[in-house]
């Protein structure tokens, strides 16, 4: 039985996914991914999973190269963990909707949200000012210009968003990537979902905060590394503390 080391550590067990832009659709790199064998993820294995988001798993150990940002150019195709569009689906978005992604950079999520549907209005929230840039211009770089209109980026403490935002949303998809990547999140790893009612018709996703171990497994800065871990132990209180944030 393998560890969960050896797969975080293993390439063959690794679900790197390539998520379609359908704003800038790449129809030949779906026929050569059929032919390579890739397969779309998900399609069929859960009660929501709109025709538009297509997401395809290579069957092999290996990885698309990253498209560049070319201002003005959509991009044609996202890499992320197959993993990470999990709670995307359980949000079963439809068209029209207000939605909050509360933790929202680097902006994969609320790329694929943006592949499900046409939401009425999408708050993405990011408070690292670095992170939120980068959010900015995965944003820019996936979304054509009339659907950004309906696209809003703040920068606003999550802990604090319920004063901040109150009855707003429809739905409040909380991608908690404080501390980490989520899009490298792995097959082993270990999710948290816990969906509550509140007032209303508002559904709140939490998906549990990754810790990137793959990333410091890989380093060869031991105190990088212990640092990490100490930072890890934060993330139930940092999940407690958004959620009564969300609450009040």
């Amino acid at each position: 039985m393998q560890s969960l080391r050896d797969v975080l550590i293993s390439p063959s067990l690794w679900q790197y996914a390539v998520l379609f832009n359908r704003f800038n659709y790449p129809l030949e790199l779906e026929k050569a991914l059929h032919l390579r064998g890739s397969h779309t993820v998900l399609q069929g294995a859960l009660p929501y999973h709109p025709k538009s988001l297509k997401c395809y798993l290579s069957r092999t150990a290996d990885r698309m190269p990253s498209e560049r940002h070319r201002p003005g150019s959509l991009k044609k195709y996202y890499l992320l963990n197959a993993a990470s569009l999990l709670p995307v689906l359980a949000l079963e978005l439809r068209d029209g909707e207000t939605v909050l992604d509360l933790c929202a950079a680097p902006g994969g999520k609320s790329v694929a949200l943006l592949q499900c549907a046409y939401p009425g209005y999408l708050l993405c929230n990011e408070y690292d000012r670095p992170r939120g840039r980068w959010l900015r211009q995965t944003l820019e770089s996936f979304i054509p210009q009339p659907l950004i209109n309906v696209i809003k980026v703040s920068e606003l403490d999550g802990r604090e968003m319920g004063d901040a935002q109150p009855a707003t949303f429809d739905k409040m998809a909380h991608f908690l990537r404080a501390l980490g990547d989520s899009d490298k999140v792995t097959v082993g790893a270990f999710f948290i979902w816990w969906l509550l009612r509140f007032s209303g018709n508002s559904d709140v996703l939490v998906d549990a905060p990754c810790s990137n171990d793959r990333s410091w497994l890989f380093s060869s800065d031991s105190q990088k590394a212990a640092y990490r871990i100490r930072q890890r132990q934060n993330l139930p209180v940092l999940q407690v503390q958004l959620l009564r944030g969300l609450a009040s």
